[in-house]
């Protein structure tokens, strides 16, 4: 497999990118077809996102040298650790961490509830974005991309560092922010230890499901 090294500007420059992207789907998603497309916006929406992720990745794989192979790399231990991590995240985060974050960032807490109104909206949609199409972009992204490419020119401790940092920035309110750290950490060792990004995504869908399941479904019942 050929490998492929990035230096941290070039981080961080595709990681703006990819951010921009969202900043696209997203304008055009609230500007144009919610108001061309009233009944049916999320489904135009998803189909957006999906083709620019689709862009997105073979935009990675020419200006990195990335390889796609990397997704099958898998194993019965790597899926075991993977549903694990979820599980994990889950107890960590949702059960311990975020609460405290929230006591310290209470304006998190009504962007949180916010953000419940608005999957409520359109469930089936939102859990595609959120356990299928962002959990596959942002591993292949950031384990696969950047801490892979990382890892090369500055080792594995200072990638992980890195490339944890700057899943945190993609989030956009304090307790997200400070719980996206955390997993973006655990995510990287089980990067390290399976070199597999498709564990990552497994681990990373895996805990946006529960969260996403236990979050609105008191309020869809």
């Amino acid at each position: 497999m050929k490998e492929y090294n990035i230096k941290i500007g070039t981080a961080f420059l595709l990681v703006i990118a990819y951010f921009g992207i969202m900043l696209f789907y997203t304008f055009l998603d609230v500007v144009v077809w919610r108001k061309v497309f009233p009944n049916f916006s999320n489904i135009i929406n998803i189909i957006t996102i999906t083709i620019c992720i689709c862009a997105f990745i073979m935009f990675l794989k020419r200006s990195t040298g990335y390889q796609m192979q990397l997704l099958y790399n898998i194993n019965l231990t790597g899926i075991i650790l993977a549903v694990g991590c979820s599980v994990l995240f889950f107890l960590l985060l949702d059960k311990c961490l975020d609460p405290i974050f929230e006591s310290i960032f209470p304006q998190s807490e009504q962007d949180y509830q916010e953000m419940i109104q608005s999957l409520i909206k359109s469930p089936v949609t939102s859990l595609i974005q959120v356990c299928v199409l962002a959990p596959i972009i942002e591993e292949i992204l950031m384990r696969g991309v950047v801490l892979g490419g990382l890892k090369k020119s500055y080792g594995y401790v200072t990638a992980l560092l890195i490339s944890a940092t700057l899943f945190a920035f993609l989030h956009f309110n304090m307790v997200q922010t400070l719980s996206a750290f955390v997993c973006g950490i655990v995510l990287g060792l089980l990067y390290i230890k399976t070199n597999s990004v498709f564990c990552c995504m497994i681990a990373h869908s895996g805990y946006n499901l529960i969260s996403y399941i236990v979050m609105i479904y008191p309020h869809i019942k």
